[in-house]
């Protein structure tokens, strides 16, 4: 019974060795193939046995085919866009074709191209899967299901268009602009202006443009007409004022202050200013007011040498004013290019500047959220030197927003952050008048500065764009498939899932390097990349084979030993047997 067993074992090894040399055989076949990955012979023994340990029956041997499916292949370059090689855990979801009912394949061979009808397919000719990306830029919310998957389809009838939703600008304002009384903006050319070029939804160019005009901002401020005064002119020898004219000065109703011209002969009268500066002196000086403005009432030169009076705006609610006045037949507010009256702090927090009323120009704010942003009396700090008027104009020259702007003594904004975070002008519903879609643009204007110097655009961008053909595809590290036009635009097609097995290496293999789910590799797992133990895609890249081919030629060897050492066995039954039979 052993020597006809003998020859059965051997018989089984020949088996066993012819099975592995398969293996090895379609392994270097493969050694080129994209996404391809080895498999190798696991050897196990089938013994029996009697009780006796005095008579032994030989078993034989089989093989089991062990995928190495979770051995990475080296990840080679390629100039394919649509190509791409997963660096660690995942596998691409595909089907034969984008047909419904088919079952999904997973594969490694991530080298996709357009074919006809702009599905991607692999080399193998496996359409491929992943999640459609909507509006706002995310994934479906089923996500975790195989039905959220939809074939991946780049190809498109027309171009795409942008329409412009945001932008931002970088600026400096020159701080030594002269000052514009806000009655005169209206009618005062800009000081400083720029052109944003925007996409509305047609994909037409529109062009915003941003009117900046230095003003003296909501005080009540009355500014004199003369200009490249200096502290030390004389009112009577430099200006021609007269001896003895009188002009008076109050705030807020109270009792105003009287100030006599002096031409420095004989005793000094009450309330004598002899120069540009004995009046900025003697303003500055009034007590403050019971209101608790720390200063009520300034006096000081304008940036053009003009002599200004200004009631500082700080508190809010009540009326902040000044009022000047000529005393008796004297007419010296006129020698001084002053104009008598009355002038009133504007308040931040009246509806002239809260809801935007259109019927209250220069000082409407619609659309135009500064004063929200500012910080709010009474606790406010306003630089009063530091106001600028800005005026957004549309295309077809009317007004889309007018309102201030307050900077710091330190040239920076005078803003506050919104909810968001963000110190914004928000344009809202703007109708170009060419039948595209009202349109709202929100502007980052946070980056703003004002200093002494030139002006100085440091960069304006927005996120629109004109009609574009469609250039290219790729994929990205994310996952991402992104077309890409010719005006510059991009926009997320799919998102490619990575799809995760609890025992990879138990998928049973069909054709074209594709795999199938069974009970022995576990329940499918969809997980975005970088996520959930999933690796990366590798743009541009291609996964080759996982075969080395030193490794398949040692075994190749050895199997072929092995085979011969098995045919040397059954030789050798075969021999004894015919000794056996020569027996007489």
């Amino acid at each position: 019974m052993s020597l006809f067993g003998s020859l059965f074992t051997g018989v089984s090894g020949l088996g066993a060795q012819s099975q592995s040399t398969a293996m090895i055989a379609n392994n270097i076949a493969n050694v080129n193939t994209i996404g391809f990955k080895r498999s190798e012979a696991a050897f196990y023994s089938l013994v029996t046995s009697e009780g006796r340990s005095s008579r032994y029956s030989p078993g034989t041997v089989a093989v089991n085919r062990v995928q190495r499916v979770n051995q990475q292949g080296p990840i080679q370059q390629t100039g394919s866009t649509t190509d791409a090689a997963i660096s660690g855990n995942g596998m691409f979801p595909v089907k034969r074709d984008a047909i419904d009912g088919q079952e999904f394949l997973y594969t490694r061979s991530g080298s996709f191209s357009e074919d006809a009808n702009g599905q991607l397919r692999n080399t193998a000719g496996f359409a491929l899967y992943g999640w459609p990306i909507d509006a706002n830029g995310d994934i479906p919310s089923a996500s975790g299901d195989l039905i959220s998957l939809q074939p991946v389809n780049v190809a498109f009838l027309g171009g795409l268009t942008r329409p412009t939703s945001s932008g931002e600008i970088s600026l400096n304002l020159n701080a030594s602009e002269i000052d514009t009384t806000l009655a005169n903006i209206a009618t005062s050319p800009a000081d400083f202006s720029r052109g944003m070029t925007v996409y509305d939804s047609l994909g037409s160019a529109q062009i915003l443009t941003f009117e900046y005009t230095k003003t003296y901002g909501p005080q009540g401020t009355s500014a004199g007409s003369i200009g490249d005064l200096a502290a030390t002119d004389s009112l009577v020898t430099d200006l021609g004022l007269t001896d003895g004219h009188q002009f008076s000065i109050a705030f807020d109703g109270g009792v105003p202050v009287v100030m006599e011209v002096w031409d420095g002969i004989g005793v000094a009268p009450a309330g004598a200013v002899q120069t540009i500066n004995d009046i900025i002196t003697t303003i500055n000086a009034i007590p403050p007011a019971a209101l608790g403005d720390p200063q009520p009432i300034q006096a000081f030169l304008g940036n053009d040498g003009e002599l200004v009076f200004q009631r500082s705006e700080f508190q809010g609610g009540a009326a902040e004013e000044i009022t000047i006045a000529n005393v008796g037949p004297g007419t010296a507010l006129t020698g001084l290019g002053m104009v008598a009256g009355t002038y009133a702090s504007d308040d931040l927090n009246s509806a002239a500047f809260d809801n935007g009323d259109p019927t209250s120009p220069p000082y409407s704010t619609e659309g135009f959220p500064a004063f929200q942003n500012l910080p709010n009396p009474p606790n406010a700090s306003y630089n009063n030197r530091g106001w600028w008027n800005l005026r957004i104009v549309h295309p077809d020259g009317t007004t889309l927003s007018n309102g201030l702007l307050n900077f710091n003594g330190d040239g920076s904004l005078n803003a506050l952050p919104d909810s968001n975070g963000n110190v914004d002008i928000n344009l809202t519903q703007i109708d170009w008048g060419n039948g595209s879609s009202p349109q709202n643009i929100d502007l980052d204007i946070e980056r703003f500065s004002q200093f002494s110097g030139s002006y100085n655009v440091i960069f304006s961008d927005q996120n629109g764009a004109e009609l574009g053909l469609r250039t290219g595809i790729e994929i990205t590290r994310d996952g991402y498939i992104v077309a890409r036009f010719s005006n510059g635009a991009s926009t997320n097609l799919y998102k490619v899932p990575l799809v995760t097995f609890s025992n990879v290496n138990g998928l049973t293999e069909v054709s074209g390097t594709a795999y199938s789910e069974n009970e022995l590799s576990g329940e499918e797992n969809l997980r975005e990349a970088g996520t959930g133990g999933a690796g990366f895609l590798e743009a541009s890249t291609i996964e080759s084979s996982n075969v080395d081919l030193a490794d398949e030629f040692a075994k190749l060897i050895v199997s072929q030993r092995a085979y011969s050492a098995n045919t040397k066995v059954i030789t050798t039954v075969d021999q004894m047997t015919e000794e056996l039979l020569r027996l007489r």
